[in-house]
């Protein structure tokens, strides 16, 4: 197995707030990776006294360790686990029935020699590529379905989080991850994985430099840094064309690449 991982911050003078991280079990046998982004809270009290980073890595070293450790849990079970033990880390500091207690996106895949299983929760993107060079693109498309102008409203946005009708990230209630996008895949079917959170997807998503099977072929010749270069590259171009493309210049750039 073959793993590489890049992130980059969206802001120098702000901390990060993607997470990531790959695992081999102890058995030797497969492996795991993880990516996490941070949902940036409005400039306001969210009844919590930890940053965002925090959150991310602890419910990211949850996440990691339960999926590396326990192949009897499925991946709904991990993840409601380790939103389970985070919550509990800071339940007795912080408010977390705040609609806008940290919380982030979620992609998780694990693979041993029979099967590759799959977890996506909000809008980081999972990439599965056949052994024919065919990919598939593994979204959680509910926050896509939000109209523009309801998103610019924060009140509005917060109607929709973590509530039906709406879209769902892992915050501190565990009974979100069955609201997960998941799925099994025969292991020979898969030859590499790659997750992005959406800072990274930008370069199919927001700039159409070519679709996933594109951005894989980058991933898998350049590596995750030289994907996450190629969007900051047209981030900077399309801020001298005026910046009409994007709500904000920079967002955290995180990319995990794995040949299986």
């Amino acid at each position: 197995m073959h793993t590489e991982t890049a992130s980059l911050p969206g802001d120098p003078e702000r901390p990060n707030e993607d997470w990531a991280a790959s695992a081999v079990p102890a058995s030797g046998q497969g492996g795991v990776l993880v990516v996490l982004d941070g949902v940036t809270p409005p400039s306001v009290d969210v009844g919590c006294v930890h940053p965002v980073p925090w959150f991310t890595a602890r419910l990211g070293g949850a996440l990691t360790e339960l999926s590396a450790s326990r192949p009897d849990l499925t991946l709904v079970e991990v993840l409601a686990e380790a939103i389970r033990r985070t919550a509990e880390s800071h339940s007795g500091t912080c408010d977390l029935s705040h609609v806008r207690t940290p919380q982030a996106t979620v992609v998780v895949a694990r693979w041993d020699a029979e099967a590759v299983e799959h977890l996506v929760l909000s809008d980081s993107v999972l990439l599965l590529e056949s052994p024919g060079g065919a990919v598939r693109a593994v979204r959680d498309d509910r926050l896509d379905l939000v109209p523009p102008e309801v998103l610019r409203s924060h009140a509005a946005t917060d109607r929709l989080r973590n509530a039906r009708g709406g879209f769902f990230t892992a915050a501190a209630d565990p009974s979100v991850a069955v609201r997960a996008v998941t799925g099994v895949t025969p292991r020979s079917a898969v030859r590499a994985v790659a997750a992005l959170t959406d800072g990274a997807a930008r370069w199919v998503e927001l700039f159409g430099e070519g679709d996933w099977a594109d951005c894989l072929g980058v991933l898998r010749k350049e590596g995750a840094r030289g994907l996450l270069d190629r969007v900051r590259a047209l981030e900077a171009r399309d801020a001298e064309a005026g910046g009409v493309r994007r709500w904000k210049r920079h967002d955290d750039a995180t990319a995990v690449y794995a040949e299986l």
